[in-house]
């Protein structure tokens, strides 16, 4: 029987990719993946054979990958973006290795994005802090809303991951209008832009400004906790450290 690695690529480029990763996707006969996260990785082994299916085709991939693995006794590789169980396949591979029997399952942690970004905007996230997507299509939006709102009113700062997409355009102004029940509209926010990749850049803004922002699915979005503060071009939240 073959094995199926579940590989968290990063942020998209090879310097921030961990070496264990490297060298599964180095060492494996075929990778699979989304076709954006494939395109990260072709250059990089030209040799491999690849397999990609489009956004929305989650359960066809991972059986695909499985197949592989199992009926063609291969070493393949799932590749994820960021950490492959932040979000990822991880879950939905084990979910489905049921039917698959005696592929080995291992999986390859990778840099997320609240990680890659947290370093590009500064060091927002050194205290405690909460990670909320804004896709609804596998969860209700009330129950994203129930998770800002509680997240505000716990004063965590938040990540937010997938804030926009063309079939929802306004998720992030609708985010923003939630925690201002809880939050004040000159809150610290940033946002980090393509990380990794290119075009890479960020902003700072508050979170009045946030709400008007032009974002992409590329983008991840910070808004800092009640001790966040700006030093320079740098969004910090301090941990108290100084004051032990």
């Amino acid at each position: 029987m073959g094995k199926l690695f579940v590989v968290g690529i990063g942020p998209g480029n090879y310097e921030n990719m961990t070496i264990q990763a490297d060298r599964v996707l180095s060492g494996c006969d075929m990778i699979v993946g989304y076709h954006v996260y494939v395109d990260l990785v072709k250059d990089i082994y030209p040799d491999k054979e690849y397999l990609s299916t489009p956004m929305t085709r989650e359960t066809e991939r991972c059986r695909k990958a499985l197949a592989a693995a199992a009926g063609e006794n291969k070493q393949v590789a799932m590749v994820c973006s960021g950490d492959s169980g932040i979000y990822g396949m991880a879950a939905l591979i084990y979910e489905l290795s049921g039917a698959y029997e005696g592929v080995e399952i291992e999986v390859i942690p990778g840099l997320t994005a609240a990680s890659s970004g947290s370093a590009l905007l500064g060091a927002p996230l050194t205290h405690d802090f909460a990670v909320i997507s804004l896709s609804d299509r596998l969860t209700s939006w009330e129950k994203i809303e129930t998770r800002l709102d509680a997240a505000a009113r716990a004063d965590l700062s938040i990540v937010i991951y997938n804030p926009v997409s063309r079939s929802r355009p306004d998720h992030l102004k609708k985010a923003c209008d939630i925690l201002l029940r809880n939050l004040p509209d000159d809150r610290l926010c940033g946002v980090a832009r393509s990380i990794g990749r290119e075009g890479q850049q960020y902003e700072i803004l508050t979170l009045r400004q946030l709400r008007e922002a032009q974002v992409d699915m590329f983008c991840t979005v910070f808004i800092g906790n009640a001790m966040t503060k700006r030093q320079g071009e740098r969004l910090i939240t301090p941990r108290g450290y100084r004051d032990v």
